[in-house]
Order: C-alpha cells, then sequence, then structure tokens
C-alpha cells in the first residue's frame, strides 16, 4: 500500500467518520518511516514506544478529551491481558495498513475477520471501476458469502445482486446478447483478459460479450472474469443453495436445461417423459425455478435472451417428440418452450375442426385467451423478433372467431325460415349479420397469421369458408330470394318496402332535413362510406360507444335496388326527383350527381356543401371551423372499401379495407365533434357489398348469352336497360320501384349471389338484393353534453381479489379474482399481471391474467390465479403485498395484504 493509500485512508477515518482516536500497529516497521510525512490535518501522533502507556492513557483520558490521536506501536497487537491500554483501545478504532484491511475499512465492513477473504479476492480490487460499484452495493454486516454475491452481481452486471439477477445476467450473456446494451465492436475478448488486471482500466474493460451467434458449449466472457478472479466456486454454491443443482463439473448449459426442464415439469398435467425426468432439479428448488423463470420471461430487458436460449434447449431435448402424445388440457399451463405453444395452437385448431358441429365456443375461448395471455402469444411482450407472437396471437384470435362461427351455425342450421321478409330483415340486424363480421375477424386473423408464415389454419380456412360461402350465404340466398322473387308471393322486388323500414330515398327528407337549420345554426354532418357493410357499422358502433361524451346508435335503411354507387349516392342527396339519363347517368332534379363538384352544386340548395373525407381530417381546427361556418348541412364522403374491392389486384385485401375504414371513420367522426363542434354526425353508406376469399366457379355465374335489347350499362352484378325482357337466371325490376327513380329504367339482377360475369374481379361483389348488399347501416352520433351526458369516460373494468385475511402457508396459494362488471361499450377488458411483492420485490412467479368477459353472471367473470413463493425466509409479522398491474403500462390496479406463515418446508 503505498503513502498516498494510507493518507487516504486515515483522513477518511478522522475527517469522515470523526474517529478520536486511532491504534496502529506496525510489527514489521513498515510504515515508520511515513510517520512524519502523513498528510493529515489536526491530529497528534504518539508512539508507544517512546511513551509509557500510563502517560498516553492519562493524556488521553484526562489532560486532552477532545484532540484527535494516533497511536503508533511498532509490535504486534498486545493480548488482552498484557493490553495496558485495552480499555481504551475497545472504544477507538484500530488501523491496519495491509491492503486488505484498507479495503476492508473502505468497504465499511463491521466484521474484521473478512480480512482473510478480502485478501483471496484482491484481483476484484485491482480495479477501480469494479471496487467503486461493490462498494455501492455493501453492507456493514455483510457476510464472505454476500461479499461474493455482490462481486458476481459487479462482474455480470446483474441489475440487482441477488442470486436470480445474477443467473439471468450471465445467461443472457449466455445467448449473444451485448451486456447492460453495450455493443462491443472494436476489442476482443483476449484483449480484456489482457488488459482487465490494470487499476485504470475503463468500465466497458470489465465485460465484454462479442458474440453474434450464442453458443452454449462456450461460456460468455462475463463467465471467464468471474472464473480469472477466483470466483467460480462461489457461483456454484450460490446455484446449488438456490436451485439445488449440483454437479461434479458443472456448467452454465447444463444449468440451463435443468431450470427449463424443472420448470416444465412442475407445469405439465401429466407425466414427465422416461427420458427427461432425471434432469428435473430436487424438489425443494422448485419454488425458486419457478419464479426465477417466470421473472426471466416477465423481463422487458432480458426476456429476448429467454426466447433465445429456451428454443436451444428444445431443439437439444428433442421436445417435439415429447409433445404429440399430449393434449392440450395437459400442456395448458405450460409457457416455457415455443414448440409447446405450437403444439397448444395445432390442437386446438383441431379441436375446433372436429368438434365444429358441437362446439362449445367458450371452451376455445378460455383456452385461446389463457395462452395469448402467456409468454408466447401475448401482444404485450417486446420478446425475440424471431418469436411469432403477432401471428401466434393472430391464430388464437382466429381460432375464437372460428368457433363463435361454427356455434352460430350450429343454432341457425335449421332456423334460416322467416315468416315474412320483416322478420328476415330484423333478424339479419340482429343477429345474423354476425355470420359476415365472424367470417372476416377469422379471415382477417388467418391473413396476418400466413403474412408471418404460418400456415397452421389452412385446414380450418377450407372448412370455414365452405361453411360461409357453401352453407350460409346460399341458405340465405334461398331463404332470403323467397321474399325478393314474385313467383313465392307478392315479392320485395315489384313492392320495395318492408314495414318500419326507412329506404334509402328518403334519406335526406327523415334523416337529416329535419336535424339542420340555417337560422339557428344547428348543423349535420353525414359521413358516407362508400361499401361501408351493416356489420362493419355495428362494430363501429361499439367503438363509437366507447368514446366520452359519445352516443352512437345503429339502425338501417333499405337500400336502392339495384345496389350500386351512381344510384345509392344519388339517393340520399336531397331531391325532389330522381331519374336516369337515356345513356344511364342519374340525375338529382335534373342534375348530374357523379363528381364532388356537382354533389355540392346540389347541396348548396339547403345550404349544405360537400367534402371529402381526407380533406376534411387534414383541416386544422380552427381552418375546419372556418370552412362549414356558413354550412348546415355537410356531406363527408370516405372510400376506402369500395376503391379496394372493386380492383381485381386488390380485392384480395378487402377485409383490411374494412378494418381501415372503421379506423378512419372513427377518427372522421372524432374530428367533427371534438374539433368542428358537430354535435350532430350520421355515418352511412351507399350500399353494402359481399366478398368470400374464395374465387368463385362457374356454378356461381348467371349464364347470359348476350346482352338484351335495351342494354344501357352491364356490370358484374347488375344489368341497366330499358324495356328488359324477363330471364329465368334473374330478378327484373324496375327502378321506378326500388329507387323511386323516374326515366323508365328497368334492371336485372342475378338471383342470390351469382355474377354476370367475372372480369375485374369477382370476389367483390355489389348490386343484387342480398341483405349484405341491401341493409344499409344508418349510424347517428351525438356529443352528449350537460346532466344527459355519460357520467364517465370509457373505463377499464375492476378486479379485485375475493376473500379477506389472505394467510399463506404452502409454497403455492391460490388467489380468486373477480371482475365487477361486465364489457360493454363503455367498460373494456383489462389484462393484469399478479404477483406477491416484499416492497418492489417480488417474491412469487408473475401470472398474466386478462378479464373481458360480458357475461351477466358473477361466478363467470370470476378466475383464479396460482402463485408460487420463492424458498426464502419469509417473516410472519410482515405485511406483503398481492399487487395486480395493468400489464401494458403496469400501473397498479389493486394491492391487498397478505401474511406467510411459513412454518415448514415442504414439498410439492
Amino acid at each position: 500500500m503505498d503513502k498516498s493509500q494510507i493518507d487516504t485512508a486515515l483522513n477518511r477515518l478522522f475527517h469522515q467518520q470523526g474517529k478520536r482516536i486511532v491504534f496502529w500497529n506496525d510489527p514489521q516497521r513498515e510504515f515508520e518511516d511515513t510517520l512524519t510525512t502523513l498528510a493529515v490535518q489536526g491530529i497528534q501522533i504518539l508512539r508507544l514506544d517512546q511513551a509509557g502507556a500510563l502517560a498516553v492513557k492519562v493524556r488521553l483520558e484526562r489532560d486532552d478529551t477532545e484532540g484527535q490521536y494516533l497511536i503508533y506501536s511498532p509490535t504486534p497487537e498486545p493480548d488482552y491481558d498484557n493490553d495496558w491500554l485495552l480499555d481504551v483501545r475497545l472504544y477507538s478504532h484500530t488501523f491496519r495498513a495491509d491492503r486488505a484491511s484498507i479495503i476492508l475499512d473502505e468497504l465499511g465492513l463491521a466484521n474484521q475477520a473478512l480480512r482473510s477473504h478480502l485478501e483471496q479476492r484482491k484481483k476484484f480490487f485491482d480495479n477501480k471501476e469494479r471496487f467503486r460499484k461493490l462498494q455501492s452495493l455493501v453492507s456493514p454486516q455483510d457476510t464472505d458469502i454476500d461479499l461474493d454475491r455482490k462481486m458476481l452481481a459487479v462482474l455480470v452486471r446483474a441489475d440487482q445482486p441477488d442470486p436470480f439477477a445474477i443467473v439471468l445476467a450471465l445467461f443472457h450473456s449466455l445467448a449473444g446478447f451485448p451486456v447492460s446494451g453495450v455493443s462491443y465492436t472494436a476489442r476482443t475478448k483476449a484483449s480484456v483478459l489482457r488488459e482487465g488486471d490494470g487499476p485504470n482500466d475503463p468500465e466497458d474493460d470489465l465485460l465484454l460479450n462479442d458474440k453474434v451467434e450464442p453458443d452454449m458449449g462456450t461460456p460468455p466472457a462475463a463467465w471467464d472474469m468471474v472464473a480469472k478472479l477466483g470466483l467460480e466456486g462461489a457461483f456454484w454454491q450460490m446455484v446449488k443453495v438456490s436451485f439445488g443443482y449440483a454437479e461434479e463439473m458443472p456448467n452454465l448449459r447444463n444449468l440451463l436445461i435443468r431450470l427449463l426442464v424443472t420448470d416444465y415439469a412442475h407445469h405439465l398435467n401429466g407425466v414427465m417423459p422416461t427420458s427427461l425426468q432425471h434432469l428435473v432439479l430436487p424438489p425443494s428448488a422448485k419454488q425458486n425455478v419457478i419464479a426465477c423463470l417466470s421473472h426471466w420471461r416477465d423481463s422487458a430487458s432480458r426476456g429476448s435472451s429467454y426466447d433465445r436460449l429456451s428454443g436451444m434447449v428444445a431443439d437439444i431435448l428433442k421436445l417435439d417428440s415429447h409433445l404429440d402424445s399430449l393434449d392440450i388440457d395437459a400442456l395448458l399451463n405450460v409457457m416455457t418452450f415455443l414448440p409447446v405453444e405450437k403444439a397448444i395452437a395445432r390442437s386446438l385448431r383441431d379441436r375446433v375442426r372436429h368438434t365444429a358441429d358441437s362446439i362449445n365456443a367458450e371452451d376455445i375461448r378460455k383456452i385461446a385467451l389463457r395462452r395469448q395471455d402467456g409468454h408466447w402469444a401475448s401482444t404485450n411482450i417486446t420478446g425475440s423478433a424471431n418469436v411469432p407472437r403477432k401471428a401466434l396471437h393472430a391464430v388464437y384470435d382466429a381460432l375464437v372467431a372460428a368457433a363463435d362461427f361454427f356455434a352460430l351455425r350450429n343454432n341457425h342450421l335449421h332456423r334460416l325460415d322467416f315468416a315474412d321478409a320483416a322478420a328476415m330483415y330484423r333478424a339479419y340486424e340482429q343477429e345474423l349479420y354476425r355470420f359476415d363480421q365472424l367470417y372476416r375477424h377469422f379471415c382477417e386473423a388467418a391473413d396476418q397469421a400466413e403474412a408471418e408464415g404460418w400456415g397452421v389454419l389452412k385446414p380450418l380456412r377450407q372448412e370455414v369458408e365452405v361453411a360461409y360461402g357453401n352453407w350460409f350465404i346460399t341458405a340465405l340466398a334461398l331463404a332470403w330470394g323467397k321474399f325478393v322473387d314474385p313467383k313465392f308471393g307478392k315479392g320485395l322486388i315489384n313492392a320495395w318496402s318492408i314495414e318500419g323500414v326507412p329506404n334509402q330515398h328518403q334519406f335526406f327528407d327523415k334523416q337529416v332535413s329535419n336535424r339542420a337549420d340555417r337560422n339557428d345554426g344547428r348543423k349535420v354532418f353525414v359521413v358516407i362510406s362508400d361499401a361501408f357493410r351493416y356489420e362493419a357499422a355495428q362494430e363501429l358502433t361499439r367503438e363509437l360507444n366507447g368514446k366520452y361524451r359519445f352516443e352512437a346508435k345503429l339502425s338501417s335503411q333499405l337500400g336502392v335496388l339495384p345496389s350500386y354507387t351512381a344510384l345509392g349516392m344519388a339517393s340520399m342527396l336531397p331531391h325532389k326527383t330522381l331519374a336516369y339519363k337515356a345513356t344511364g347517368e342519374v340525375l338529382v332534379d335534373g342534375k348530374l350527381t357523379s363528381s364532388m363538384e356537382l354533389r355540392n352544386e346540389i347541396l348548396a340548395s339547403v345550404g349544405g356543401m360537400a367534402v371529402k373525407g381526407e380533406d376534411l381530417l387534414a383541416m386544422s381546427r380552427d381552418a375546419g371551423r372556418d370552412f362549414v361556418r356558413e354550412r348546415s348541412v355537410i356531406y363527408v364522403y370516405h372510400d376506402t372499401v369500395d376503391a379496394t374491392g372493386h380492383h381485381a389486384p386488390t380485392e384480395a385485401k378487402t377485409f383490411d379495407a374494412v378494418r381501415q375504414a372503421i379506423n378512419e371513420i372513427a377518427s372522421l367522426v372524432g374530428h367533427i365533434i371534438n374539433n368542428l363542434n358537430g354535435s350532430q354526425v350520421m355515418v352511412t353508406a351507399d350500399h353494402g357489398f359481399l366478398f368470400e376469399e374464395s374465387a368463385p366457379a362457374e356454378t356461381d355465374k348467371s349464364a347470359l348469352a348476350d346482352k338484351p335489347e335495351g342494354t344501357v350499362l352491364a356490370k358484374k352484378r347488375y344489368l341497366l336497360g330499358r324495356a328488359l325482357p324477363d330471364h329465368e337466371s334473374t330478378w327484373h325490376g324496375h327502378t321506378s320501384i326500388t329507387a323511386h327513380a323516374g326515366g323508365d329504367m328497368e334492371f336485372w339482377i342475378p338471383k342470390g349471389a351469382n355474377r354476370f360475369h367475372f372480369t375485374g374481379g369477382a370476389r367483390f361483389i355489389h348490386g343484387g338484393a342480398m341483405l349484405q348488399e341491401i341493409v344499409v347501416p344508418v349510424i347517428e352520433v351525438k356529443h352528449i353534453r350537460g346532466k344527459a351526458a355519460p357520467t364517465t369516460r370509457s373505463k377499464q373494468v375492476a378486479v379485485h381479489v375475493l376473500g379477506t385475511n389472505h394467510k399463506i402457508t404452502t409454497p403455492r396459494h391460490r388467489f380468486e379474482l373477480l371482475q365487477t362488471e361486465a364489457v360493454s361499450d363503455r367498460v373494456k377488458g383489462i389484462t393484469v399481471k399478479v404477483a406477491i411483492y416484499d416492497g418492489d420485490e417480488p417474491v412469487t412467479n408473475i401470472e398474466t391474467v386478462t378479464f373481458d368477459s360480458a357475461s351477466d353472471n358473477m361466478n363467470e367473470r370470476k378466475k383464479w390465479v396460482s402463485l408460487v413463493l420463492l424458498d426464502r425466509q419469509y417473516e410472519k409479522q410482515k405485511r406483503y403485498r398481492l399487487v395486480l398491474r395493468e400489464a401494458e403500462t403496469g400501473i397498479e390496479q389493486q394491492s391487498v395484504e397478505v401474511t406467510i406463515d411459513r412454518a415448514f418446508t415442504d414439498d410439492f
């Protein structure tokens, strides 16, 4: 130890710690010459070889009781029986100038016996940065075991000096990830090991992970430093105590395998394969293993290394060969390996397929939701980019949609016969639309999974396609066709009206004119989205009702026939007459309507205007308000679905366009209400559409040898003309009846869901009389103010822990949680993470649970969560906390006190 270190140590004792008397025995007389040159201000030096002990005692305790003294003796410390200054020495401080003593003193350790241990670890202290980091972790009462653990934490850059954090930091490094996010590219591991001994090495010399691809047989650079500094034994002893792992030649690879296999065995509801049983760690260690791996999977900073290493271990174990014989129930709670997730997804797909005729959709939903809350299919986890979390989540979404679809089919298998057109129309409004919606949801989710390379749904996709196209569309067409076709009675085609349902050509008079008033400033905004059908509007209504101070109500109107854009758009403009020109253009009060400018002129006659939705959204609040200030009726035109579906290259993206349209219209309505002071908004469409993912066959085509004489316009789904003859493959109608449009225009539309021809794309169609085309949505959105406004904003459901006086006496404990109210438009589901905490430290595994039940039955809104305690000492009188935190934000939702009384240790 050099003089500067001695000066520093003595100054700290006298001036920082306020010691009055310090004894220094120097039996080798190594520092005798240093006494006269000490740079320690304000102290007096007394030498026991020059002054008697009695004289020193009198001076210290009678003559000068305030002064600071360094008592130096060039002899060993005397034993108690021969120490004349023993009483003084006991209330004073002893200084030693050997390196271990200086380190012990600088660390502030109380146990002097640790000097020999520090001497054994002297290499660790060659680096100032290491020493500084350890100094921040050490407590005065630390033992040799505590010190080794904290040295390990410094070396591996663990988040905390505890066994879990140390092990996980090493595994993160083993997986090939830079330690603490530091990227090392310029230096090699060899250079670090060469330079790592210097006391002035920078911090990044301590650790290095220069691997890109993980190699579980080669220890990471962090481990090399552990070995180089002699802390291997301390690490393996810590691991043995924490996890029960002990081998003659222990290594990180074997430790990792056993941890993962133990976690797998614990969560498996069945018998472990014989070939894996010897890899399971002792039962006494299971608690810590389960909690440690749960924390690792839950870690935002280290979860990616779990993904990578668990995949490598699954390959080593040949896990796939063990999974074929296990069913969903056996694997349901296992989150250890990705192949398990894939096996469950396949098995659940097969369960949906094989039980379609008697499916229990709620059981499918529970399984899917459980897995979506887990590590591999959660969208709240940011792990390895190589794990297809979004695809897996989408697979489960698709399975739930398919299960709901088949359950709905089973309920209506022989119930698509209705007394009259009005009853069937109302049935579509109330429930039958769900077939179209669930089919879209399934296709959306399946498309997302397949886009990421997941073809697991293909067999099910074919069956859903058959059920939708061959059964639902066909059965619906036959049932509805009986009311449209005059052969079966009066026929809607000859009397286009349904009791209680307004016709689309009445839209302005019945829905708009009475809401707008130029004189008192009342405005009404009308958003018309091309081909926005009823089932999508129902979803949009739910979303709008979830917004603060929004109230949305969905109804419908009977669309014009043929159900195509030019006629539908014209019919909703203010008019006294609709008519056709000889060439097929639609006229409103004698004026053309095909462009935005032409519609703007027509609306101007009632104090209105026309604008594109994208243009209105692009306006600032002030610019938008100025733009609409003098207008009482503002028609806002939106075109996403039709623009996508009508073109062969893009029609496959029809359902993507519907999702986009829902989002865009919600934004548009929000912009109108929040920025433009629009208190009344109507959302409607010109027509709906039919769409199937599979291409139509020739049987879907209504054969027409030639266009009949008098044809004006011929499209895939309708033909317009004058003096048209009847045709057995078509319904022949008059626009004067179906749209109140003059001009002697007649039309043909194919019966059912057929087309006339397939050119220009044939999966997206409209123009006919199917319910999906002519049940035109009308959403009335109001901005509610004052007492009539909802009392709360849209909120998440509350979740409460049931029971009181929670006392835990076993390693594993189950808690019952209640979702306090049903999910609705204004009450959203919530995903929470649940664990027991000691302060900010979790002492159990962390479980993720979603609460999104819409049931009014309280028992159906309850869920059980099983938590496993760490194997450690707990204080009976201490209050621990069961904490529920929102998964996405980490915000605490509820906390309840629990006591832990582990009077004995048992296996489980």
